[in-house]
């Protein structure tokens, strides 16, 4: 058994004999990218378990190890970890728990204290907890190369693609299961290019994006029109069908198409708020120089899915990161950045400015900054613009499934009301039009 060796304030460490014993486990967010990455970080020679344990005990464990005042996503994803150490045939001596941790205001960088508190209290503090963060924690035996990092970049920027033409594919096709089919395909042919040292270029990225483009838009679909919802929100509540109960196949179900923002966004805006750190508070030029340089290259990258999805005459794609910035001036400052800041607010002003006003805003209870970001925009957004739909649906230990679904049918009866008032009046416009060139 490996030995457990700790630093100088006490914190346990992952060192490098444990990575050849130890069985990391993931948490859940996003299945096509988390997937991705489960599998990159074995091929750097990791053993790692992505965790999918669901159900009421996940999170009656985090009831029991973690404070009910705190933001239900740490409350889930530290449920899942000590219902999965509990509940499985993994040895607890020899596994390791792998969570991210971003370093800014949001209390998710506090998540790994609260994690190692709470295996504290369950008789576990031998369990090693990894930071995956740049360099806010160290450990010996995990490390975040440039090879890795950039892998990890191209795998985000293919899950988005895979994720936005499925989504755009999925509601309408007609062999229920090809689309996921293909999504299982992709992904295992793109870990096999990585694994085979490809998809490393940007030429190549260019390429394999527009393969998948080509691919997807493939699949036979019906010409059926159904209503578009966005789904925006706090990060992991926004993607994890843990968190929001299954909140997109729910949707499927109700005959609407999900319109899920990608994670590239996401990330372009942690990297960017170093560099308003810089310009509001001061700091080194070096610093804001090298994230200028960071958010250049996902940027460019991301313009690369942008333009393979404009050239596929097929499917919608997103605007580039300039355009939510420009589109959250007039709402929220840059400096307005705690958790995800401006750019929920951003975001559902672009799906709003793209054709899909009906949104749903993933409220996870506890996260004080996408209350206001969030809920607390809906009203003017809604003065501003007269066909936006937006419903925002809390989650928490003690919310209803049932209540949840509810206030969204509610949401989706709103919008087929406004879709069945436009094509009266587009009807009645075409008529009027017929009689007068027939006059």
């Amino acid at each position: 058994m490996a030995k457990l060796c700790y630093d100088a304030s006490g914190r346990l460490l992952f060192t490098e004999e444990m990575k050849k014993e130890y069985t990391i486990l993931m948490p859940q967010m996003l299945p096509i990218h988390f997937g991705m990455f489960r599998q990159l970080f074995e091929l750097e020679g990791y053993r790692v378990l992505q965790l999918n344990n669901r159900g009421r005990s996940v999170v009656d464990e985090g009831l029991k190890y973690v404070h009910n005042d705190t933001c239900y996503p740490a409350l889930l994803v530290i449920g899942q970890f000590i219902d999965a150490i509990k509940h499985s045939d993994l040895d607890p001596h020899k596994v390791a728990l792998l969570i991210t941790q971003t370093g800014g205001g949001c209390r998710a960088s506090n998540y790994i204290h609260l994690l190692r508190k709470a295996l504290a209290k369950a008789d576990m503090a031998y369990i090693p907890v990894i930071s995956v963060s740049f360099g806010v924690e160290k450990n010996p035996g995990f490390k975040l190369s440039i090879p890795l990092l950039r892998r990890l970049v191209y795998a985000m920027m293919y899950g988005d693609l895979i994720m936005n033409v499925a989504n755009q594919v999925r509601p309408y096709e007609l062999t229920p299961g090809q689309t996921d089919a293909l999504v299982e395909a992709w992904c295992r042919r793109l870990v096999e290019g990585f694994q085979a040292g490809k998809n490393m270029r940007r030429k190549y990225l260019r390429v394999v994006f527009d393969q998948i483009c080509e691919d997807f838009k493939a699949i036979p679909v019906s010409k059926e029109e159904k209503i578009r919802v966005g789904v925006v929100g706090e990060i992991y509540v926004k993607y994890s069908p843990l968190g929001n109960n299954d909140l997109e196949q729910f949707l499927l179900s109700e005959g609407a198409e999900p319109v899920v923002p990608g994670l590239t966004d996401f990330i372009i805006f942690k990297v960017f708020n170093r560099e308003v750190d810089v310009d509001i508070y001061g700091g080194s030029s070096i610093k804001r120089t090298l994230v200028r340089f960071m958010k250049r290259y996902v940027e460019h990258c991301q313009q690369d899915m942008i333009d393979a999805l404009n050239r596929s005459k097929r499917f919608r794609a997103p605007g580039p990161f300039s355009q939510l910035q420009a589109l959250a001036r007039g709402y929220l400052g840059p400096g307005n950045k705690m958790g995800e800041g401006w750019l929920l607010t951003a975001e559902m002003l672009e799906l709003i400015h793209s054709g899909t006003p009906n949104i749903v805003c993933a409220q996870p209870f506890g996260c004080l900054p996408n209350h206001i970001v969030g809920k607390g925009m809906i009203r003017k957004i809604k003065d501003n613009f007269s066909i936006a739909n937006i419903v925002a649906i809390d989650y928490d230990p003690g919310a209803t499934k049932i209540n949840q679904e509810n206030r969204i049918k509610l949401m989706l009866a709103n919008a087929r009301a406004a879709q069945k008032q436009h094509s009266m009046e587009a009807h009645e416009h075409e008529t009027l039009h017929r009689e007068l060139v027939g006059v």
